[in-house]
């Protein structure tokens, strides 16, 4: 099973509300299926052009390797010359930085991922999970 549209869709638009009341700077989000495919983007008024490639390689980490992005910077601290290799193999999709999350179903399974940039890490990840509860998944 993958996260559907309309999921996508909620994720998005309870992560920008989420932003939009803590005052956040403007915010791209992405969000992909299980195999890392684009399920839906959404960038406010104002946000940079480089928030979707952010996003996008914040999730597709996250998706990727089944943990969050803040779990990959912890790893890539201890193994930096894996880290290094695996974004170059994977040009440029890949961004071990907090800000995204997995997304996973009421029984475990893991359907998507879904990443933020605009704010700081803290506050991308933050409205991601935000995102993810309000379309009633589960982050990680």
């Amino acid at each position: 099973m993958s996260i559907t549209l309309s999921q996508a869709n909620r994720i998005i638009s309870a992560a920008l509300a989420k932003s939009k009341e803590s005052g956040y700077q403007p915010m791209g989000i992405a969000v992909l299926d299980a195999a890392g495919n684009l399920k839906a983007f959404a960038s406010e008024d104002g946000a940079s052009m480089f928030r979707f490639d952010i996003a996008r390689a914040k999730a597709w980490g996250a998706v990727g390797m089944g943990v969050s992005s803040r779990v990959l910077g912890e790893r890539a601290k201890g193994n930096p010359n894996f880290f290094v290799s695996l974004a170059a193999t994977a040009e440029g999709k890949f961004l071990p930085q907090t800000g995204a999350v997995v997304i996973k179903d009421a029984a475990g399974n893991l359907i998507g991922a879904v990443g933020a940039s605009g704010g700081t890490g803290d506050e991308d990840e933050a409205i991601c999970m935000a995102g993810v509860q309000a379309a009633g998944l589960v982050s990680g």
